[in-house]
């Protein structure tokens, strides 16, 4: 007999010695023991092993949607496509993968992500790229949402523009709108300045009566929005502020007394203010967006091109109270200065300082592209000390003569944590010159914000 020969036969186990062998074992080893063979690794792949299961569909990779077709379409209750927006294979890929989502009633999540966020204009977009959308998104998507059994429960179109547009349409494709948990519907424009706006039948939000976390763009919200939303057991609602009109009466905004209302209603809940390239919105910030009712407990400022002291102030004075985290994130070579006073000439403090020094639930401070003077970021450490779980800057003014050590070592001791600022070489790209990552960079915060 040779030594070939002498090997046990493992593939010739039956299955259902198999499946209760794998029932012993814990996630790790049964992944492991599913790599023995092919007949092992068939027994592997059943729903009763795969609960919760999130699975991750890059389309460019051929062999894994090959086998995701094949072995976990009927696996996955979760399914994040990543892909190109702009690529027509993958948008005719994207059509054929979403047919077959629909007809799986295991799915009950579905989110998008892409790499070419916001580049296509809507209003430039030729009829034939619109009904291509249509065709390979718009209606397989109707058919995933309309499902009366195993209904949907997540739905994040990606941030794509031309998407969220068909955010009325899909909204009232729901077979099943109270079994919604997540919606995201807010998008990165490619003309901040210029877009057409989304208009929402409030009974279709109302109906989605498990709703807990909702992505909106600003100029959705109004008055009869935010009083119906207060049926939902929301616990998280994230705003994208893009553009806004430059007379008020196209868009209001929200009053004061519609937020007060909403934040008795909501009083523990996650309120995260986003601006996008909001370049003419970061000027009024103080005046048509914020409100002293509104119950802000994460900003982001990203890309806006402007340091508005006057809105952190804003913020620092009427936010107190809600105020956990702020990012403010430019391009390092457009702001390398201080602010200027003679514009705020009120401000005699930075605005960092202030909200460190009022804002008592004050957690993090992410601060690229505004020049830091290190005995304010001393002061800052001081205010907060350990409670400031981060604190993150890339431009210190080292004019003065300080050592860069000692406020380095001082900033530690008050924090409770190791500290250095961040060297302007060790920066992401988009964080400097890089326009083309920028998209994201802006993606990827509002994932963060989506997913914590």
């Amino acid at each position: 007999m040779n030594f070939s020969q002498r090997q046990p036969e493992w593939h010739r186990i039956p299955a259902v010695a198999l499946n209760q062998i794998f029932d012993y074992l814990s996630p790790e080893d049964r992944r492991s023991a599913a790599s023995v063979c092919y007949s092992w690794r068939l027994v592997f792949f059943q729903k009763r092993y795969f609960r919760n299961f999130r699975f991750e569909l890059d389309l460019a990779l051929d062999d894994q949607l090959a086998f995701f077709h094949r072995c976990l379409a009927n696996l996955a209750r979760e399914l994040i496509v990543v892909f190109d927006f702009q690529n027509a294979f993958h948008i005719q890929k994207m059509r054929r993968l979403l047919y077959k989502v629909a007809r799986c009633d295991n799915i009950q999540g579905l989110r998008f992500q892409t790499h070419n966020v916001g580049l296509v204009g809507v209003g430039n977009m030729h009829t034939e790229h619109l009904v291509a959308i249509e065709q390979c998104f718009v209606e397989p998507l109707k058919l995933f949402l309309n499902r009366k059994r195993h209904p949907c429960q997540l739905l994040d179109l990606g941030a794509i523009e031309a998407l969220t547009y068909y955010g009325y349409d899909l909204l009232k494709a729901m077979g099943k709108p109270q079994e919604l948990l997540q919606l995201t519907l807010a998008s990165i424009k490619y003309d901040p300045s210029h877009y057409p706006i989304l208009t929402l039948d409030t009974t279709f939000l109302q109906k989605c009566a498990a709703l807990q976390v909702l992505s909106l763009d600003y100029d959705t919200l109004s008055d009869e929005l935010l009083h119906t939303i207060q049926v939902l057991p929301l616990s998280k609602l994230l705003i994208a502020v893009h553009g806004l009109d430059t007379e008020e009466e196209q868009h209001p905004g929200v009053s004061e007394s519609a937020w007060a209302n909403f934040a008795a209603h909501f009083s523990s809940i996650k309120l995260v203010l986003t601006l996008v390239y909001a370049y003419e919105a970061i000027e009024m910030l103080q005046h048509r967006v914020l409100r002293r009712n509104m119950p802000v407990t994460h900003v982001r400022l990203l890309f806006c091109e402007l340091m508005n002291a006057e809105a952190l102030d804003w913020m620092s004075v009427h936010n107190r109270e809600t105020l956990r985290s702020i990012h403010y994130v430019d391009s390092s070579y457009k702001h390398s200065s201080h602010v200027n006073y003679a514009r705020h000439g009120f401000l005699r403090q930075d605005p960092f300082v202030m909200m460190a020094w009022r804002c008592k639930q004050l957690e993090e401070i992410v601060v690229h592209g505004y020049l830091m003077d290190p005995h304010n970021l001393v002061g800052i450490a001081r205010l907060r000390g350990r409670q400031l779980k981060r604190l993150e800057v890339s431009l210190i003014d080292w004019s003065s003569p300080a050592s860069l050590n000692a406020f380095n070592e001082e900033i530690s001791t008050l924090l409770g944590q190791e500290w250095s600022h961040i060297s302007p070489d060790k920066l992401p790209p988009s964080l400097a010159f890089d326009y083309e990552v920028r998209d994201q960079f802006v993606y990827e915060m509002l994932r963060h914000d989506l997913s914590q």
